[in-house]
């Protein structure tokens, strides 16, 4: 279902979605990142990217799985704590972002599912943005499958044509949000669809960064795992982590017990954003750590992405938004990286 929607008229569709919650991109310290909007009269789409990736919405930083406690006569207690969100949309997601939540359906998805994780996902919408411009000068989606306007992962995907939006509902549950706002949206033109896909394809002409053979690097990867090329390329690696807590796709997770008041073991059960990228990540209870240095912590974002996730889901653990280069403070950039190990003799 293909619409026409003005821009003047996007906040008035907004209005009339009710009973959804509505994130969106907002300005932040000089960046844009997502925010739960109370007034959508404040929304502007003319953004490039936000620094974090809307993944923590669907994964908090931080969930309780459950509390504990310890009754008067010492009986242990236990209550599961799972989300119950309302309905809500998450308005102008990139392509490459909403890719990586196809990723995250896989991994939390399968034979067990993650219950905390679906529940904010059965009940989310995304309606994504095309990019006229790359977001960043970075940027390599095409490269690992995707596209400036990529369909993957969305209900809904926006394409800017200057006075308003293409309008292409995807999903039933894109579909379900045109429905009360019906008179906003009027049929496009011939001219209409030659304009978006003019968009479409301008906007991957301007994509400058590539990977040539990247099909080569899983097998070649497969030889190189002892090989001091990851001690030279981990050498300037500060262990910050940004690499994998900006990124899209990466979503190592640590459990915990946070204990309130020892006295009645009251308490939480916790899961929390952890990267493969920190020294005690693959730490063991007897203290030996099989990756006990830099190197081996980057050989292994670079395996788990580029190798075990095409081996095991068929498609690279990567979505090309290219944050992890931009954002990296000694100037790690990964398509240097790839395109060496593609070389490696």
């Amino acid at each position: 279902m293909d619409k026409i929607l003005a821009k003047k008229s996007l906040t008035q569709w907004l209005k009339k979605l009710d009973g959804y919650d509505i994130y969106a991109p907002v300005p932040q310290d000089d960046t844009w990142n997502y925010d739960l909007i109370a007034d959508p009269d404040t929304i502007g789409l003319d953004f490039l990217n936000t620094v974090q990736p809307p993944k923590k919405i669907f994964l908090p930083q931080r969930e309780v799985f459950l509390e504990f406690s310890r009754s008067v006569d010492g009986t242990p207690q236990m209550s599961e704590t799972l989300p119950d969100p309302a309905p809500f949309i998450v308005l102008g997601v990139r392509p490459c972002d909403a890719k990586a939540l196809t990723q995250y359906d896989m991994v939390f998805g399968g034979d067990t599912k993650d219950p905390y994780y679906w529940a904010r996902r059965d009940k989310g919408v995304l309606i994504g943005l095309g990019c006229a411009t790359p977001p960043s000068p970075n940027c390599f989606c095409p490269t690992v499958g995707g596209s400036p306007h990529s369909t993957d992962g969305l209900d809904i995907l926006l394409t800017d044509l200057g006075t308003g939006y293409y309008v292409e509902s995807l999903t039933k549950k894109g579909e379900k949000l045109l429905e009360p706002a019906k008179t906003l949206f009027k049929a496009p033109t011939a001219q209409d669809k030659q304009a978006k896909e003019k968009v479409a394809q301008e906007a991957e002409k301007k994509i400058r960064r590539k990977i040539k053979n990247l099909a080569k690097v899983p097998p070649k990867l497969k030889g190189m795992f002892e090989s001091e090329f990851w001690d030279q390329e981990a050498m300037s690696c500060l262990r910050c982590g940004i690499c994998t807590y900006l990124c899209p796709t990466c979503h190592c997770f640590d459990i915990s017990d946070e204990v309130k008041n020892a006295g009645s073991l009251q308490g939480e059960r916790v899961r929390t954003w952890d990267t493969c990228q920190f020294p005690d990540f693959t730490m063991h209870s007897s203290g030996h750590n099989p990756r006990p240095h830099k190197a081996s912590r980057l050989r292994q974002r670079i395996f788990h992405k580029f190798q075990y996730f095409v081996e095991n889901y068929q498609t690279y653990q990567c979505t090309g938004c290219g944050r992890c280069i931009s954002l990296c403070p000694v100037g790690i950039d990964i398509i240097e990286v790839l395109n060496k190990v593609r070389d490696h003799a």
